[in-house]
C-alpha cells in the first residue's frame, strides 16, 4: 500500500549541479521558470554551490553593506527575490525549487514555511535542534541563523530559495549586515557537527524535501533538459 502511494506521488526531478557561479544558476532558473508559462513541467529542485557572491533582494537596500560596492571581495547582484542581502560560498548548500504552488498551496506563508521545516528536519537527523524566530524568516539555533531563506514566486511558480550553512567560510559575511539582521550572528552546521560535508547533507536535504512537500525526488542530469 505504501509503495503504490509512493507511485502516485508527483515527480520532482533533482539536479546537483556542484559549483556553478551564481549568474549561471540564476539564468538557468529564469530558463526553467519560463518554460512553466509554456507547457506544463515537473517539478524541480536545483541543488549548488556557489563560489563568493552578494545577492540583494528586489527591494533591498545598500545600507546593509559594510563596504562600498566596489569594494566588497565578491561580485554583487541584485535579483528579483525577496529579502535582503546575503552571501553564498562554497560549503553552503544552495537550493533552488522551482515549484507550481497551485499543485501544492497557493499561499507564499505556507511555502516559506515548509521550506523551513525542510531545514529544520535536515538539521535535526544530524542532531541539532534548530527552529523557528517570529518575524523572522530562516532558521535558527538560538539566536545564531544557520540558513536562509528568499523567494520569489510568480503566477505561483517559484524561485530562489534557501541556503544553509553547512561548512562555509563565514568571513565573507563580515562585509554585510545578513539579512538586515544586525543584532544576530551567521553559523554554519560544523560549528555544530565539525567535519561535516555539504557531500553529506546533500542527500538528507532531498529525502526531507520530498517528504515535507509529497514528492517523489527523481535525480536527473542537467544535460537532459537540453539547453
Amino acid at each position: 500500500m505504501n509503495q503504490n502511494l509512493g507511485e502516485s506521488m508527483p515527480r520532482c526531478d533533482i539536479y546537483e549541479l556542484g559549483v556553478m557561479p551564481f549568474a549561471a544558476a540564476w539564468t538557468l532558473q529564469k530558463t526553467l521558470v519560463q518554460r512553466h508559462r509554456e507547457h506544463p513541467q515537473p517539478e524541480r529542485l536545483l541543488l549548488v554551490e556557489h563560489p563568493g557572491v552578494y545577492t540583494l533582494g528586489q527591494g533591498s537596500t545598500l545600507d546593509h553593506l559594510r563596504l562600498p560596492a566596489k569594494e566588497l571581495p565578491y561580485p554583487l547582484f541584485r535579483t528579483e527575490r525577496g529579502g535582503e542581502v546575503t552571501h553564498h560560498c562554497p560549503g553552503q548548500l544552495v537550493g533552488y525549487p522551482i515549484l507550481n504552488l497551485k499543485r501544492h498551496q497557493p499561499d507564499l506563508h505556507w511555502y516559506l514555511r515548509q521550506l523551513e521545516e525542510v531545514l529544520i528536519q535536515t538539521l535535526a537527523q544530524f542532531g541539532v535542534s534548530a527552529e523557528r524566530q517570529a518575524g523572522l524568516t530562516g532558521v535558527w539555533v538560538g539566536n545564531t541563523k544557520l540558513a536562509a531563506i528568499g523567494i520569489k514566486v510568480s503566477r505561483w511558480v517559484t524561485m530562489h530559495g534557501f541556503a544553509l550553512n553547512v561548512c562555509p567560510d563565514l568571513e565573507g559575511f563580515q562585509a554585510i549586515v545578513p539579512c538586515g539582521i544586525a543584532d544576530k550572528s551567521v553559523g554554519s552546521l560544523a560549528q555544530f557537527c565539525p567535519g561535516i560535508t555539504v557531500e553529506s547533507v546533500r542527500p538528507v536535504v532531498i529525502t526531507r524535501f520530498a517528504q515535507v512537500f509529497g514528492v517523489k525526488p527523481v535525480i536527473q542530469n542537467v544535460a537532459q533538459l537540453g539547453l
